[in-house]
């Protein structure tokens, strides 16, 4: 009888899209009224790559249309969490900047992330979870280059 499990490659990427769709929920449930998961994204992704890039570059990041992404950041311009400046470097685009509100929302979130851990950093140890980060990020990484490269 041939092997019919799935490859650990398929449910490597399956347990891992189980835990993004578990702690969105997480994150959701903890948001400001009026905020959605997309949103706080994009506070997160200006945070960790900087500042100063354009929509087209953050949908191409998030790997959505650039209308889907224009749709969320005008979301996060109406909460008044970011700001869209002319782009020095072409006047038919704009560039995405943090506000000071925007900052603080995605600061209070993260610190506010912890608590919705609480029971999950009893069963999980900073080090055991420590010990998965290089492999991780080497994945994230290699699929960001890859995702670049197309």
């Amino acid at each position: 009888m041939p092997d019919t499990r799935p490859s650990p490659y398929f449910v490597l990427f399956n347990e891992i899209g189980i835990i993004h769709q578990l702690s969105r929920t997480l994150l959701e449930e903890r948001l400001p009224d009026g905020l959605l998961s997309s949103h706080f994204g994009v506070l997160n992704h200006l945070v960790r790559v900087g500042e100063g890039t354009t929509p087209l570059a953050i949908a191409r990041a998030f790997q959505v249309p650039k209308t889907t992404m224009t749709h969320t950041l005008g979301g996060c311009v109406k909460h008044g969490l970011i700001e869209m400046r002319p782009n020095p470097d072409d006047a038919r685009s704009k560039c995405i900047w943090l506000t000071s509100k925007g900052r603080e929302i995605r600061e209070a979130m993260v610190a506010q992330a912890a608590t919705g851990f609480e029971g999950f950093a009893e069963h999980f140890s900073e080090e055991r979870i420590e010990t998965l980060l290089p492999v991780l990020t080497e994945m994230r990484q290699f699929l960001d280059k890859a995702r670049d490269a197309t």
